[in-house]
Protein backbone atom coordinates (compact mmCIF):
# COMPACT_ATOMS: atom_id res chain seq x y z
CA UNK A 1 0.00 0.00 0.00
CA UNK A 2 2.56 2.63 1.20
CA UNK A 3 5.04 1.69 -2.05
CA UNK A 4 1.61 2.33 -4.42
CA UNK A 5 0.89 5.96 -3.02
CA UNK A 6 4.36 7.25 -2.68
CA UNK A 7 5.22 6.52 -6.02
CA UNK A 8 2.60 8.64 -7.54
CA UNK A 9 3.90 11.33 -9.09
CA UNK A 10 2.59 13.68 -11.08
CA UNK A 11 5.52 16.48 -13.16
CA UNK A 12 4.69 20.06 -13.09
CA UNK A 13 5.77 22.62 -15.76
CA UNK A 14 8.91 23.81 -14.18
CA UNK A 15 10.29 20.11 -13.47
CA UNK A 16 9.89 19.48 -9.64
CA UNK A 17 7.56 16.59 -9.01
CA UNK A 18 4.77 16.31 -6.74
CA UNK A 19 2.76 13.32 -5.38
CA UNK A 20 -0.84 13.05 -7.50
CA UNK A 21 -2.46 12.39 -4.21
CA UNK A 22 -1.77 14.52 -1.01
CA UNK A 23 -3.33 15.07 2.59
CA UNK A 24 -5.26 18.12 3.33
CA UNK A 25 -5.01 19.38 6.22
CA UNK A 26 -8.46 22.40 6.45
CA UNK A 27 -9.96 22.66 9.73
CA UNK A 28 -7.30 20.66 11.51
CA UNK A 29 -7.17 23.00 14.52
CA UNK A 30 -6.22 20.75 17.31
CA UNK A 31 -2.11 20.35 17.97
CA UNK A 32 -2.51 16.30 19.30
CA UNK A 33 -5.34 15.82 16.17
CA UNK A 34 -3.26 17.31 13.34
CA UNK A 35 0.16 16.07 14.71
CA UNK A 36 -1.52 12.69 15.19
CA UNK A 37 -3.11 13.06 11.33
CA UNK A 38 0.02 13.68 9.77
CA UNK A 39 2.04 10.79 11.68
CA UNK A 40 -0.89 8.54 10.17
CA UNK A 41 -0.44 9.69 6.73
CA UNK A 42 3.12 9.73 6.65
CA UNK A 43 3.00 5.74 7.68
CA UNK A 44 0.46 4.86 4.83
CA UNK A 45 2.68 6.52 2.28
CA UNK A 46 1.07 9.81 1.92
CA UNK A 47 3.70 12.66 1.22
CA UNK A 48 1.94 15.60 0.32
CA UNK A 49 0.62 17.93 3.13
CA UNK A 50 -1.34 20.91 2.54
CA UNK A 51 -2.03 23.85 4.49
CA UNK A 52 -2.80 27.63 4.32
CA UNK A 53 -2.22 30.56 6.68
CA UNK A 54 -5.87 30.53 6.63
CA UNK A 55 -6.30 27.01 8.53
CA UNK A 56 -4.35 28.41 11.38
CA UNK A 57 -2.81 25.43 11.67
CA UNK A 58 0.43 25.84 10.30
CA UNK A 59 2.60 25.74 13.59
CA UNK A 60 1.51 22.12 13.95
CA UNK A 61 1.86 21.12 10.80
CA UNK A 62 5.56 22.05 11.69
CA UNK A 63 5.20 20.04 14.44
CA UNK A 64 3.86 17.10 12.81
CA UNK A 65 6.51 17.56 10.32
CA UNK A 66 9.61 17.81 12.97
CA UNK A 67 7.72 14.55 14.99
CA UNK A 68 8.61 12.38 11.59
CA UNK A 69 12.26 12.71 12.00
CA UNK A 70 12.21 12.10 8.07
CA UNK A 71 14.75 13.67 5.70
CA UNK A 72 13.08 17.03 4.31
CA UNK A 73 13.12 15.51 1.09
CA UNK A 74 11.02 13.14 1.58
CA UNK A 75 7.74 14.72 1.94
CA UNK A 76 6.22 17.33 0.09
CA UNK A 77 4.53 20.67 1.60
CA UNK A 78 2.26 23.05 0.14
CA UNK A 79 1.20 26.41 2.04
CA UNK A 80 -1.43 29.14 0.89
CA UNK A 81 -1.41 33.41 1.29
CA UNK A 82 -4.64 34.31 2.52
CA UNK A 83 -6.54 37.82 0.98
CA UNK A 84 -5.42 39.54 4.11
CA UNK A 85 -2.06 38.73 3.52
CA UNK A 86 -1.77 39.39 -0.45
CA UNK A 87 0.28 42.50 -1.56
CA UNK A 88 4.22 42.91 -2.74
CA UNK A 89 5.56 43.20 0.96
CA UNK A 90 2.86 41.82 3.01
CA UNK A 91 2.99 38.72 1.05
CA UNK A 92 6.71 38.43 1.35
CA UNK A 93 6.52 38.81 4.97
CA UNK A 94 3.45 36.38 5.58
CA UNK A 95 5.78 33.84 3.74
CA UNK A 96 8.33 34.47 5.55
CA UNK A 97 6.21 34.20 8.77
CA UNK A 98 5.09 30.84 7.48
CA UNK A 99 8.00 29.48 7.05
CA UNK A 100 8.83 29.72 10.67
CA UNK A 101 5.82 28.52 11.60
CA UNK A 102 6.03 25.28 9.33
CA UNK A 103 9.84 24.99 10.91
CA UNK A 104 10.99 25.15 7.14
CA UNK A 105 13.52 26.38 4.77
CA UNK A 106 11.20 26.53 2.40
CA UNK A 107 7.84 25.66 0.88
CA UNK A 108 7.37 23.19 -2.28
CA UNK A 109 4.80 25.00 -3.56
CA UNK A 110 3.09 28.18 -2.56
CA UNK A 111 -0.58 29.42 -3.96
CA UNK A 112 -2.66 32.42 -4.07
CA UNK A 113 -5.54 31.19 -2.06
CA UNK A 114 -8.26 33.31 -3.59
CA UNK A 115 -7.93 35.92 -6.56
CA UNK A 116 -7.98 39.45 -4.82
CA UNK A 117 -8.32 42.04 -7.65
CA UNK A 118 -6.79 44.59 -5.29
CA UNK A 119 -3.23 42.83 -5.18
CA UNK A 120 -4.05 40.43 -8.31
CA UNK A 121 0.04 40.89 -10.06
CA UNK A 122 1.85 42.60 -6.98
CA UNK A 123 1.11 39.19 -4.90
CA UNK A 124 2.21 37.02 -8.19
CA UNK A 125 5.08 39.36 -8.47
CA UNK A 126 6.14 38.45 -5.12
CA UNK A 127 5.46 34.68 -5.36
CA UNK A 128 7.97 34.82 -8.44
CA UNK A 129 10.78 36.39 -6.69
CA UNK A 130 10.42 34.34 -3.59
CA UNK A 131 10.94 31.62 -5.97
CA UNK A 132 13.87 33.37 -7.24
CA UNK A 133 15.47 33.64 -3.67
CA UNK A 134 14.78 29.94 -3.08
CA UNK A 135 12.23 30.04 -0.05
CA UNK A 136 9.71 28.31 -2.60
CA UNK A 137 10.44 25.72 -4.98
CA UNK A 138 7.06 25.80 -6.88
CA UNK A 139 4.46 28.78 -7.53
CA UNK A 140 1.08 28.25 -8.06
CA UNK A 141 -2.95 29.43 -7.74
CA UNK A 142 -6.22 28.68 -6.13
CA UNK A 143 -9.41 29.06 -7.13
CA UNK A 144 -8.54 30.62 -10.43
CA UNK A 145 -10.43 30.23 -13.36
CA UNK A 146 -10.28 31.00 -17.28
CA UNK A 147 -10.31 34.78 -17.13
CA UNK A 148 -8.16 35.00 -14.02
CA UNK A 149 -4.98 32.91 -15.48
CA UNK A 150 -5.28 35.05 -18.59
CA UNK A 151 -5.52 37.92 -16.81
CA UNK A 152 -2.47 36.83 -15.19
CA UNK A 153 -0.54 36.08 -18.22
CA UNK A 154 -0.39 39.37 -19.70
CA UNK A 155 2.07 40.17 -16.84
CA UNK A 156 3.48 37.26 -15.43
CA UNK A 157 7.49 36.75 -15.79
CA UNK A 158 6.45 33.00 -15.12
CA UNK A 159 2.62 31.26 -15.19
CA UNK A 160 1.20 28.70 -12.48
CA UNK A 161 2.32 25.07 -12.41
CA UNK A 162 -1.01 24.38 -10.34
CA UNK A 163 -4.34 25.71 -10.15
CA UNK A 164 -6.25 23.78 -6.81
CA UNK A 165 -10.39 23.92 -7.21
CA UNK A 166 -13.06 22.77 -5.52
CA UNK A 167 -13.68 19.74 -8.03
CA UNK A 168 -16.17 16.79 -7.00
CA UNK A 169 -18.80 14.70 -9.16
CA UNK A 170 -21.22 17.34 -8.38
CA UNK A 171 -18.92 20.16 -9.85
CA UNK A 172 -16.53 18.24 -12.26
CA UNK A 173 -15.49 21.66 -13.84
CA UNK A 174 -14.31 19.87 -17.15
CA UNK A 175 -13.89 22.62 -19.51
CA UNK A 176 -11.48 24.12 -16.45
CA UNK A 177 -9.69 20.75 -16.37
CA UNK A 178 -9.66 20.76 -20.17
CA UNK A 179 -7.94 24.87 -19.87
CA UNK A 180 -5.72 23.92 -17.51
CA UNK A 181 -4.43 20.96 -18.92
CA UNK A 182 -3.65 22.40 -22.55
CA UNK A 183 -2.06 25.33 -20.55
CA UNK A 184 0.43 22.92 -18.58
CA UNK A 185 -1.28 23.56 -15.63
CA UNK A 186 -1.51 20.76 -13.17
CA UNK A 187 -5.84 20.32 -11.51
CA UNK A 188 -5.64 19.67 -7.98
CA UNK A 189 -9.45 18.99 -6.49
CA UNK A 190 -9.67 20.66 -2.94
CA UNK A 191 -12.77 18.58 -1.65
CA UNK A 192 -12.50 16.24 -4.19
CA UNK A 193 -14.84 14.32 -2.64
CA UNK A 194 -17.69 16.80 -2.05
CA UNK A 195 -17.19 17.39 1.74
CA UNK A 196 -18.77 13.81 1.73
CA UNK A 197 -22.61 15.36 1.62
CA UNK A 198 -23.72 12.77 -1.00
CA UNK A 199 -21.82 9.86 -0.76
CA UNK A 200 -25.01 7.88 -0.54
CA UNK A 201 -25.55 8.27 -4.28
CA UNK A 202 -27.45 5.63 -5.87
CA UNK A 203 -24.72 5.41 -8.92
CA UNK A 204 -21.86 6.02 -6.16
CA UNK A 205 -23.33 3.01 -4.24
CA UNK A 206 -23.88 0.43 -7.30
CA UNK A 207 -19.89 1.21 -8.51
CA UNK A 208 -18.87 0.91 -4.79
CA UNK A 209 -20.26 -2.83 -4.39
CA UNK A 210 -19.10 -3.78 -7.97
CA UNK A 211 -15.52 -2.38 -7.21
CA UNK A 212 -15.66 -3.99 -3.37
CA UNK A 213 -14.90 -0.74 -2.40
CA UNK A 214 -16.26 2.68 -0.84
CA UNK A 215 -18.10 5.21 -1.99
CA UNK A 216 -15.56 7.91 -1.41
CA UNK A 217 -12.56 5.21 -2.85
CA UNK A 218 -14.60 5.21 -6.03
CA UNK A 219 -14.16 9.38 -6.23
CA UNK A 220 -10.82 9.48 -5.55
CA UNK A 221 -10.15 6.63 -8.25
CA UNK A 222 -12.00 8.99 -10.86
CA UNK A 223 -10.44 11.56 -9.73
CA UNK A 224 -6.94 10.27 -10.42
CA UNK A 225 -7.94 8.76 -13.77
CA UNK A 226 -9.01 12.12 -14.93
CA UNK A 227 -5.51 13.02 -14.48
CA UNK A 228 -5.85 15.44 -11.60
CA UNK A 229 -4.31 15.45 -8.40
CA UNK A 230 -6.06 15.26 -4.85
CA UNK A 231 -5.99 16.76 -1.78
CA UNK A 232 -8.70 14.20 0.70
CA UNK A 233 -8.45 15.31 4.25
CA UNK A 234 -9.40 13.24 7.43
CA UNK A 235 -8.59 12.64 11.15
CA UNK A 236 -9.40 9.25 11.35
CA UNK A 237 -7.17 6.34 10.84
CA UNK A 238 -9.07 4.13 8.76
CA UNK A 239 -10.17 6.72 6.77
CA UNK A 240 -6.66 8.14 6.30
CA UNK A 241 -5.80 4.40 5.01
CA UNK A 242 -8.90 4.07 3.14
CA UNK A 243 -8.19 6.95 0.49
CA UNK A 244 -5.14 6.15 -0.17
CA UNK A 245 -6.50 1.91 -0.91
CA UNK A 246 -7.31 3.41 -4.75
CA UNK A 247 -4.71 1.92 -6.74
CA UNK A 248 -5.45 -1.58 -7.21
CA UNK A 249 -8.79 -1.28 -9.19
CA UNK A 250 -9.71 0.76 -12.89
CA UNK A 251 -13.14 2.33 -13.48
CA UNK A 252 -14.16 1.91 -16.96
CA UNK A 253 -14.87 4.58 -19.59
CA UNK A 254 -18.70 3.72 -19.07
CA UNK A 255 -18.33 3.68 -15.54
CA UNK A 256 -16.24 7.44 -15.69
CA UNK A 257 -19.06 8.49 -17.56
CA UNK A 258 -21.63 7.28 -15.08
CA UNK A 259 -19.61 9.43 -12.59
CA UNK A 260 -19.17 12.34 -14.57
CA UNK A 261 -23.13 12.38 -15.27
CA UNK A 262 -23.46 13.64 -11.43
CA UNK A 263 -22.06 16.92 -12.25
CA UNK A 264 -24.30 19.80 -11.49
CA UNK A 265 -22.20 22.31 -11.28
CA UNK A 266 -22.81 22.99 -7.69
CA UNK A 267 -20.30 24.62 -5.61
CA UNK A 268 -19.84 23.91 -1.58
CA UNK A 269 -17.77 26.60 -1.38
CA UNK A 270 -17.46 30.34 -3.27
CA UNK A 271 -17.67 31.65 -6.49
CA UNK A 272 -14.46 32.87 -7.32
CA UNK A 273 -15.34 35.51 -9.31
CA UNK A 274 -17.48 36.80 -5.81
CA UNK A 275 -14.37 36.47 -4.17
CA UNK A 276 -12.11 38.56 -6.51
CA UNK A 277 -14.24 41.58 -6.68
CA UNK A 278 -14.74 41.72 -2.64
CA UNK A 279 -11.25 40.88 -1.81
CA UNK A 280 -12.54 38.58 0.87
CA UNK A 281 -14.52 35.63 1.27
CA UNK A 282 -18.25 36.75 1.44
CA UNK A 283 -20.53 35.31 4.20
CA UNK A 284 -21.93 31.79 2.35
Amino acid sequence: MATQISNQFLTLADGNRMPQEGFGLYKITDEKEAVNAIKWAYETGYRLFDTAQMYENEEFVGEGLRQLSAPRESYFVTTKVSEANQGYDQTKQSVVSSLKKLGLDYVDLLLIHWPVHQHFFETWRAFEDLKAEGLVRSIGVSNYGMVHLEYLATKAREMPVLDQLEVHPWLTEKPMLKFNAEHNIITQAWSPLGRGKRLDDPVLLKLAAAHGKTPAQIILRWHLQNGIAIIPKSVHQDRIKANADIFDFELSPAEMQQIDGLNTNHRISKEPEMVYEFGYQYPY
